[in-house]
């Protein structure tokens, strides 16, 4: 008879501790079917986080199982997204990885004054609930620069429709504002009173800049026009490095001579970037199409 190694007695100490059964074979199913519809590669490790990310839909679809309930997900388009939304990832804050904000205040949007151009177009591709493109609003309005007569648009898109609906309603808890200044929170956002004191929404000056829409990056993109910076920050990790060059080669062709492709502060291109310069920590410059 064959002996149990140890990584299989763990697995099985883990099936009987666990609220619903939860295979290896389950893990792979739902692998194979992130990464089909996002191209997101989920690591042997994240088995867990998966688990834990889906088993509140079990509870509420009242099923019994992962094989049951990734059968489900086969069958109902309306359940996929919510899988899909279930998994993807939205650690975010307002002006994380600050030092991209600055070099668009202080650098970047006074550049463009000088040579003439009166238009920022700027993307924000995994926006989550809109920390991100709210904090490239707030920093335009930030510069020295006069932009009252500017052309100006941030494009906010994400796969989560979840995240959107936060982003769209611009309403945060008001906590997540911990890390800004008092001068920040006093110019880009009104305090909620009453029921909703522990609330706060972002200013509509902000919000007129920014529109919203849903994106997966491995399908057709929303966003089609010539851009001047594009935000893809945390997100090629997700990626396996196939991916990661497709995605960048198409972020390539987006930008405008000149334009900045920023990335998150723990990635490394997968690919050569010989149509950039680097600027800084994260911050690429395309020098030429």
């Amino acid at each position: 008879m064959a002996r149990l190694t140890t990584a299989s007695k763990r697995e099985i100490c883990e099936e009987r501790e666990r609220e619903f059964p939860y295979t290896k074979h389950d893990f792979e199913r739902v692998k194979s079917r992130i990464y089909a519809h996002a191209g997101i590669s989920l690591a042997s490790h994240k088995k867990d986080l998966v688990y834990n990310r889906l088993v509140r839909r079990l509870r509420q679809l009242k099923l019994g199982s992962f094989s049951e309930y990734l059968a489900y997900v086969d069958s109902s388009e309306e359940e996929f997204g919510h899988f899909v939304n279930a998994l993807t990832t939205n650690l975010t804050s307002f002006f994380r990885e600050s030092h991209h904000f600055d070099f668009l205040t202080k650098q970047y949007l006074p550049s463009l004054e000088k040579r003439g151009q009166r238009e920022l177009k700027v993307w924000s591709s995994a926006c989550s609930i809109g920390e991100e493109p709210y904090s490239i609003a707030i920093s335009i309005f930030e510069s020295e620069v006069d932009i009252q007569s500017w052309d100006i648009k941030i494009y906010a898109t994400d796969i989560d429709t979840n995240v959107l609906q936060t982003a769209k309603t611009g309403v945060y808890p008001i906590e997540r504002l911990d890390n800004l200044s008092k001068a920040r929170k006093r110019n880009n956002f009104l305090k909620g009173v009453g029921p909703q004191a522990n609330k706060a929404r972002i200013k509509p000056h902000l919000q007129n800049l920014v529109e919203f829409q849903v994106c997966n990056l491995m399908k057709e993109w929303p966003v089609t026009e010539a851009l001047d910076i594009i935000f893809c920050r945390n997100v090629m990790i997700y990626f396996d490095k196939e991916t990661q060059n497709i995605l960048l080669e198409r972020m390539t062709q987006l930008l405008k001579p000149g334009g900045i492709l920023c990335l998150g502060h723990s990635e490394t291109p997968a690919r050569s970037m010989n149509e950039y310069k680097l600027l800084g920590r994260t911050m690429y410059q395309k020098i030429h199409d």
